[in-house]
């Protein structure tokens, strides 16, 4: 079971869409405490609902799940850290106030995700 963010959304079905699709409109991060939780569903789901079979244990494939979460929000984490490095270049005109730091964070992030056709 390879595949990108969006594969597992598009098969994910019933009360974990709702909370994925929460997540993304309101731009919040999941916690990384649930993904243990949130990977065993994605799982559960896509084998009970009979849009793939497995062929290794669930157990595995969960463990695979859980993995390619805790990558997407580790490129999150990145682009994060790197956008912190960039704005340090404007410290003085945020600290005295000529800047935004939380809008030209969002702004900056928006741009990098953008150049590199990232989905968050």
């Amino acid at each position: 079971m390879h595949g990108t963010k969006e594969n597992l959304l598009s098969l994910l079905k019933g009360p974990g869409v709702s909370l994925c699709l929460l997540f993304q409109k309101n731009k919040m991060r999941i916690p990384k405490a649930w993904v243990p939780l949130i990977a065993q569903k994605i799982t559960h789901n896509i084998i009970s609902k009979k849009l793939a079979k497995a062929t290794v244990p669930i157990e595995k494939l969960a463990a695979e799940t859980e993995q390619l979460l805790l990558e997407e929000l580790a490129i999150e984490d990145r682009i994060n850290d790197e956008v912190r490095e960039l704005l340090k270049t404007y410290a003085s005109d945020i600290e005295k106030g000529r800047l935004d730091y939380r809008k030209l964070f969002d702004l900056t992030k928006q741009k990098l995700v953008r150049e590199r056709n990232i989905v968050l």
